[in-house]
């Protein structure tokens, strides 16, 4: 498939072919899984920069011109859109499939402990770069961040996932400390 080579690009150790099928996964399991969900899947990370901050959007941008190709229509082109950068997580949902995939891509947050500190070992090799001080207190920032949201599942089908999501990013924070 055309996104298999970006997700297999050096320096990446969250953000590969796994985490696509991890966000498949999550939504063909809960039952919500739709062509546009698929396709905002396999999209929404073919960019991946940890220096920049327009990875969604240029992400979209080259899907988009994909989908294009491959004849999709004008209205599914947007959808997908929408879906990939509604997982920028800076700004409200619109509608029920983009509450669906956010949660989906937040769903290792309320992964077991084993599995949630994988990913968290594997967003600091992303962020190697990153001298130690300051990925910790970024990381710290980012993780608070997710704590301090009244809720973070939108969805009734990811809801169960937020007690075990808590726990994580609190004991990934204290390690940070």
């Amino acid at each position: 498939m055309f996104a298999g080579p970006f997700y297999a690009e050096p320096g990446r150790a969250y953000h590969t072919g796994a985490h696509v099928r991890a966000l498949l996964d999550a939504l063909e399991g809960r039952g919500v899984w739709t062509p546009a969900l698929a396709l905002a899947a396999w999209g929404h990370d073919l960019i991946y920069d940890p220096r920049a901050a327009d990875n969604e959007v240029r992400s979209a941008d080259v899907f988009g011109d994909w989908l294009g190709t491959q004849g999709a229509s004008g209205e599914l082109q947007a959808e997908v859109r929408a879906l990939i950068l509604a997982t920028r997580h800076t700004v409200p949902v619109h509608t029920g499939a983009e509450a669906l995939f956010v949660d989906a891509d937040l769903s290792v947050l309320g992964a077991d402990p084993e599995a949630f500190d994988a990913y968290d070992r594997a967003i600091r090799v992303e962020y190697a770069h990153v001298p130690g001080g300051a990925y910790r207190a970024g990381r710290a920032a980012v993780l608070r961040g997710f704590l301090n949201r009244e809720r973070l599942y939108l969805t009734p089908e990811f809801a169960k996932l937020e007690g075990q999501a808590r726990v994580n990013l609190a004991r990934a924070l204290a390690r940070l400390s």
